[in-house]
């Protein structure tokens, strides 16, 4: 699965055209700073806080760059995608703001609450096998029969436009930075943030960071293509995807490095955000700041950007263990 073919049609233009199409839809989310972190970290840390995102994440910004710019009858056919979270959610709701039907292929595996999430926002869900060939088959299917148009997740362009617009914020909030840390899954977010820092200043670097138990990114650069990530036991379960082709061309010519945090770093980055931020984001924002509190990134003294890219956790079996205690 070579990237070499592959052209990067996107840019610095594309992604001022998609901050202006964002504008009257996407929530401009907050940067915070903290001194205890500065403090542990050795660095000035700005957070991106995509959590309060609408739909609780940043995949809405992708989401609803990827509809505006469907033509009449695609928009009239609908469009289909697979997934078990955050995307799923917010190409519903997204689909509902602008009248678009969408099918969401779900595997049958996926949370409750994130499913009922997708038919709260109006999307139609189809259950499938919770493996890749079953979700693809489900997709092709119902492309084929009511032709609607794919929007994949993190493999398309118009989607990593719109991702791209968090980092080109971030910027615009935070100033001048030395270097942007941001959580690696299907690699829509980190291809985005890459196009869009280079574009503005060069001289950022740009890192990535994945569990090391989906090091999938870490391996591919390395190995020069795509690297299955299998079926990797994490708790930052939105990080368990593949990469795409299209966020692998960016990667691989853009990113500065790759970094992965372990079981125990994450856990400690989540409970540090939730306890001393005061902020309920998912394990995997929490990815992105462990490195940063063990100093493993050689940033000391530097000004770091992070994107802490949702916010959507189950918090019934919390609330459940609250009630069974004191009601």
């Amino acid at each position: 699965m070579s990237i070499d073919p592959i052209d990067i049609p996107i840019g610095e233009p594309q992604v001022r055209e998609a901050a202006k199409r964002l504008a009257p839809w996407a929530h401009v989310t907050p940067v915070i700073t903290s001194r205890t972190l500065d403090s542990r970290a050795g660095c000035a840390v700005h957070l991106k806080c995509e959590n309060l995102q609408r739909v609780g994440a940043f995949k809405f910004r992708g989401a609803m760059n990827a509809l505006l710019q469907l033509d009449d009858e695609a928009k009239g056919r609908g469009v289909v995608t697979h997934s078990s979270g955050n995307h799923g959610q917010a190409l519903a709701l997204a689909g509902s703001l602008l009248g678009i039907p969408v099918t969401v292929v779900v595997p049958r595996t996926a949370p409750a609450i994130k499913q009922a999430a997708m038919t709260g926002y109006g999307a139609t869900i189809r259950l499938c096998e919770p493996t890749l060939a079953a979700r693809e088959a489900a997709v092709a299917e119902e492309i084929a029969e009511k032709g609607l148009t794919l929007i994949h997740p993190f493999d398309y362009w118009d989607v990593i436009a719109g991702q791209a617009t968090a980092a080109w914020e971030l910027l615009d909030q935070a100033g001048p930075l030395d270097a942007v840390v941001v959580p690696v899954g299907g690699g829509g977010l980190i291809s985005g943030t890459a196009i869009a820092v280079k574009a503005r200043s060069p001289q950022t670097l740009v890192i990535g960071v994945e569990p090391e138990r989906a090091d999938d990114a870490r391996r591919s650069l390395i190995s020069g293509k795509v690297e299955p990530s299998g079926d990797p036991h994490t708790i930052a379960d939105g990080l368990r995807t593949s990469l795409g082709e299209r966020p692998f061309a960016v990667i691989s010519r853009l990113v500065d490095r790759i970094e992965t945090a372990s079981e125990a770093g994450i856990v400690d980055a989540l409970r540090f955000l939730w306890e001393r931020l005061k902020i309920v984001v998912e394990p995997s924002s929490a990815v992105v700041v462990a490195p940063l509190l063990e100093r493993r990134l050689d940033l000391e003294g530097r000004r770091v950007g992070a994107i802490l890219s949702g916010g959507n956790v189950d918090l019934g079996p919390f609330f459940d263990a609250m009630a069974a205690r004191w009601l």
